[in-house]
């Protein structure tokens, strides 16, 4: 009997489209034979859309934005349980949900607390993890907590910002110095990054980034690799190999990442089994 599988897609967040090609790559992986496949788009707008089950891998994320084409329908009605009144004429019941969504409202704990409200089993980390790893500078704070080695940083709130941005521009020349990297605390996909070699690199920088977030966190630049591990598991826990990111640009941003496809993968990476 197959498993059915709520994909949730899309989103309010500045990374709308990023999770669109997220759900198109893991529609392409999936194994037809084994699941049952639900795609929920949730659209700029916030409103959840459901398409219809899916027999086949789509071709792009066109087929995936349901605007004109899916059943409208509250989130409550993923549990038919809880929620029977909610539930659209022929929707079929979901075993598991796999939230694709980046950024807030997606990646920051909200939609996993919402699973756990729906008691709806869904992939990946939950509220706590999510929520903290979200927000670079609390994560930050954890890192310190447990003694882990991290670049320099420095935080800062629009509010302060606004009252004194000479003053902000100020504490990172003195504390972090150049080049340093200014980033939105609570987004990903490298918006509203940027790299600033100057003063007037570093303002723009921060009215940048705050376009995206009331928070920012600014970090000295170091020379380093980009290495990753994919982790699988709960109480036995597993790590993939280990793939090296090579950027071909200043650094791995948004064109470089989603965009020109110009970035080097190496898999697995030149790391010693010590490293490892």
């Amino acid at each position: 009997m197959k498993t059915s599988l709520g994909l949730v897609y899309g989103g309010k967040s500045a990374e709308h489209n990023v999770s669109l090609q997220t759900a198109l790559a893991v529609i392409k992986a999936l194994n037809t034979e084994k699941f049952d496949i639900h795609p929920i788009y949730i659209t700029e707008k916030g409103e959840w859309v459901r398409g219809a089950r899916l027999s086949e891998p789509v071709s792009n994320v066109k087929m995936l934005q349901f605007e004109q084409g899916g059943s409208a329908f509250s989130p409550a009605a993923l549990n038919q349980e809880m929620f029977p009144q909610e539930a659209p004429e022929q929707n079929e019941a979901i075993d598991v949900v796999f939230p694709l969504l980046h950024g807030p409202n997606g990646e920051d704990g909200t939609i996993q607390g919402m699973l756990e409200l729906l008691n709806i089993p869904y992939v990946g980390n939950g509220v706590l993890a999510s929520s903290a790893g979200m927000d670079k500078v609390v994560m930050k704070h954890l890192f310190a907590q447990a003694d882990l080695a991290q670049a320099k940083y420095a935080a800062f709130l629009k509010k302060d910002w606004t009252r004194s941005p000479e003053e902000s521009c100020k504490q990172v020349e003195e504390e972090l110095g150049y080049p340093c990297f200014v980033k939105p605390a609570n987004l990903g996909s490298s918006v509203g990054i940027s790299k600033c070699r100057n003063r007037e690199e570093l303002q723009k920088a921060f009215e940048l980034a705050f376009q995206y977030d009331r928070k920012v966190v600014v970090e000295e630049g170091i020379n380093g690799r980009e290495i990753e591990i994919g982790v699988l598991g709960n109480d036995d826990p597993k790590c993939s190999v280990v793939g090296e990111i090579a950027p071909k640009t200043d650094f791995y941003d948004y064109k470089a990442k989603y965009e020109d496809g110009d970035t080097d993968l190496m898999i697995p990476a030149n790391v010693s089994d010590e490293e490892y």
